[in-house]
């Protein structure tokens, strides 16, 4: 009988960002041992992965799995809003993970633009909601946390600034691995309360438009993540075939992509919170990360996608665009 083939990370990882719980992804690879679990975790911890909880399912009625199994039938029904910009600006920021008190230099300059350039749309690229109290990761030492009601405060304050500042009503926010975990926690804990306002993120924001991705055209694809890894926005758009604008990896980065079909962009739009924030530095160990703070400006002409730019932060209260240092 032939040995049988050991599952490759990479097969392990694209069931992680499907949203496989561990058990799921044993049997879908028809492998498992006593290691299989924690090599599930490191290749989630490495890549940058949020690696599913197990539900609990014992004591869990047939209708209450009904009810969370249309949940998240709806989530993924949600998927997908498009927008024409023929001739303006779109403003995509990202992971600015909003904590009570925080005005990163970023966030500031965000406000500025959104204010200045009149965008035909604003987008914040997930992750605008940070969930440190229901995370899966333990808690490090006896580290302090904000509460979700005060995440919550800090989210729509935050939001409700950039909405003034930009004036317009094209506002998007694809939902990003944070951002679901406020209402991933509350389906596998209390499903019975599906429906109940307020227990929708979204519930708490309404005037932005919850979506998995943003279509500009037929050609830019705007969403929160979709390959891992230091050349996530090259393979990106190789991969989807179009322009595709990601966040979550905090990298901040324009990687144009060449060939039979023309030139398009694979964007990282870095992060709105500072790369050293205080959301991170636990959880970072003060280790070295690849990690930029900023935004990314995308211009259209004649419905065309120009070469994407980023704003970027250079130190505290300064961003760089286009060769100038900008005050914020």
């Amino acid at each position: 009988m032939a040995a049988k083939q050991k599952a490759s990370d990479d097969q392990i990882a694209e069931l992680i960002k499907r949203g496989l719980t561990p058990s799921q992804i044993g049997k879908q690879l028809n492998y498992a041992s006593s290691g299989t679990l924690t090599r599930m975790q490191k290749i989630a911890r490495e890549r940058g992965l949020e690696l599913r909880k197990a539900v609990e399912r014992r004591n869990i009625s047939l209708d209450d799995r009904k009810a969370q199994s249309d949940f998240e039938e709806k989530l993924r029904h949600n998927a997908r809003k498009h927008i024409d910009v023929q001739n303006g600006t779109v403003l995509v920021g990202s992971d600015a993970h909003f904590w009570a008190g925080l005005k990163s230099t970023a966030y500031k300059a965000f406000l500025k633009f959104a204010a200045e350039l009149k965008p035909s749309a604003v987008i914040l690229n997930g992750d605008a909601f940070d969930g440190a109290s229901i995370s899966r990761f333990p808690r490090i030492g006896w580290d302090s946390k904000p509460t979700v009601s005060d995440e919550l405060k800090a989210c729509k304050e935050s939001m409700d600034a950039i909405e003034d500042a930009s004036r317009t009503r094209n506002l998007y926010w694809p939902l990003g691995n944070h951002d679901s975990r406020f209402e991933t926690h509350l389906a596998a804990r209390a499903p019975e309360f599906q429906g109940v306002e307020g227990f929708h993120l979204k519930d708490h924001f309404p005037t932005w438009i919850p979506c998995w991705s943003v279509w500009v055209g037929d050609q830019v694809v705007v969403k929160h993540r979709y390959k891992s890894g230091i050349h996530a926005p090259h393979n990106n758009t190789v991969g989807a075939g179009k322009s595709i604008v990601t966040g979550h990896l905090h990298s901040l980065k324009v990687m144009p992509v060449s060939d039979y079909n023309g030139t398009r962009y694979g964007v990282d739009t870095g992060t709105l919170a500072e790369a050293g924030g205080p959301q991170f530095v636990d959880y970072l160990e003060d280790n070295p990360t690849n990690w930029r703070s900023g935004f990314a400006v995308l211009t259209f002409h004649k419905g065309r996608l120009l070469w994407p730019e980023v704003v970027h932060v250079i130190g505290p209260e300064e961003v760089e665009f286009r060769g100038t240092v900008i005050s914020v």
